[in-house]
Order: structure tokens, then sequence, then C-alpha cells
């Protein structure tokens, strides 16, 4: 399969793509740029700054607005669109990088060292009373999350382990019995962003390796999307059937004019859909 360019190469770092009827279809976040993106309808995409230098990750809240991973925490953004600041949970550089909707209405996001340090990183959780608590340490690029529909299982890739793990999930002890799921070594790139289908197929988008691929329950590679840009960061369900892929991009680092589709958003149809309901920030 391959994927089909949606637009110009717009962002510099593209990540963290989701579909909602909450907001009306697609946004994604041009992470360093500190700005939230939006694809209308009709093709065209609108650019919403945020008070933040880096925005990591949104995803949207019960309230009709939104939840977000900032540069150091988490903020708010009400229905009309004001945005507001939680107060920061560190003062190290260290920022933001992915994160998921837990089957409770919290919010896990994990982080990562701007050096990209071993251990530098963790997993926080915004709990819908508005406290946080960090959930995991000693990670280093904290990076793909998503939960299985029955809310027992999370499937999270820490980047530089080249593997897809699996949690166990309790509302009342978060992700705990960490294991190997898929060893992705031998496969092009580093595993990134991921997401699920409807029928519990793990989608990990590989940074460095052009594509997309498909696991199945037993973690094997069953598919593989094809990505005219090199660095590959998330992907995404959506649409009005939740039948499209959408994956966005990044030339983070890369030489003017080396990849020249770099930072596009790009989509697909791979025959499966994403799960019909969506979690929701429980603000």
């Amino acid at each position: 399969m391959h994927a089909d360019r949606l637009t110009d190469s717009i962002c510099y770092h593209a990540e963290g793509p989701y579909w909602s009827d909450t907001w009306g279809g697609l946004r994604w976040v041009d992470m360093l740029a500190g700005d939230l993106m939006h694809l209308a309808a009709d093709g065209t995409v609108q650019r919403l700054s945020t008070p933040s230098p880096v925005v990591a990750c949104v995803r949207p809240a019960s309230s009709g607005g939104a939840v977000l991973a900032l540069e150091k925490g988490f903020g708010l953004e009400d229905p009309d669109g004001s945005m507001s600041l939680l107060p920061p949970l560190w003062d190290k550089a260290v920022r933001m990088n992915e994160g998921a909707i837990a089957p409770d209405g919290s919010f896990l996001c994990g982080s990562m060292a701007y050096d990209g340090r071993p251990g530098g990183a963790s997993m926080w959780r915004l709990l819908p009373d508005g406290t946080t608590r960090r959930e995991l340490g000693d990670l280093t690029i904290s990076n793909g999350l998503a939960f299985s529909a029955d809310g027992t299982l999370a499937y999270y890739v820490d980047t530089p382990t080249n593997r897809v793990d699996l949690f166990d999930w309790s509302d009342a002890d978060g992700l705990t019995h960490r294991r190997p799921f898929a060893d992705l070594t031998e496969q092009d790139g580093s595993p990134d962003g991921l997401t699920l289908d409807a029928e519990g197929n793990v989608w990990v988008a590989m940074h460095g390796g052009s594509q997309v691929l498909g696991l199945d329950g037993r973690g094997a590679v069953a598919a593989r999307i094809e990505v005219p840009a090199r660095q590959v960061t998330a992907c995404t369900f959506g649409g009005e059937d939740r039948g499209t892929l959408f994956i966005t991009t990044s030339r983070e680092n890369l030489p003017e004019g080396e990849d020249p589709q770099a930072g596009s958003l790009f989509s697909v149809r791979p025959g499966v859909a994403g799960p019909a309901d969506e979690r929701l920030f429980a603000a």
C-alpha cells in the first residue's frame, strides 16, 4: 500500500494526529512551533497558536474543548478556543512528547529530554480533577501509546528499545506489568507513534523508515504502508467512516530540499477502520 500526500510540507515537525467529532475532523501538531493544525472538510488547513513554545499532543475533552500536552506540562482548551496552562511539572531541559486518553478519562503523556539522554523521560498522568502524578520513570523517548477497546491493555513505544510493549491497565493502579509485544529491530526505521484499529491490530509509524507497519495480535508484521517521506512520526484513523489512516511526517534536522515531502500530511485507506467510540478527557 502507498500513502497519498494531502498537504504541502507545511510543518517542521508534525506529530500526534487525532480525529474527533468534538472538534470536527483531524487535528495534529507542529510540535516545535507550538501550533495546532486543523484539517477542514474542504481540505483546507488552519494553524492555531498555543501559549507554549512546544505543543506535543492534543486530545478531545468531554467539555467540548481539548486537553494539551505542552512543553513542561499540561494545558486545557475551552470550547470557545481559549487556552490555559496548568502549573509546570519540571524546569529541566525536557519536553512532553506523546500521549493518549486512558479508559478512566485521565490523560497520559510521556516526555523526552532535549538531548535524548537515556532514562531522562517519564510518563505523567493528568486526572480529571486537575491533579497530576508521575506514572512511570526511567524512559528515554516516550512515544506512541494506545489502549485496547476493553480498557485492559495499553500498547506503548519507548523508541530506543525498537519495540512495541504491552502494559496491563487498571484505573487504580495505572500501567503495570510491562512486557514486549513486537520486536521491530529488523525493520527499517524506529517505532514512533501508534494507533489501534477496531479489530485490535496495531499500526506503528516507523521514523526514518518511510513506512507505517500493521501488526497483528501476535505482534507480527501483517501490512506495510509506504510513505514518500522518511521521517514518519505518527498515525491515526479518521474520516466519517473511520476508515482513513492519517499519517504525519517531519523535516526536523533534514537539510533543505533533501526530503521534499517531509512535513506533509498523508493518508491511505488500508481496508480496516478505527474504533467507532472515542475516549474523551473527563474535564
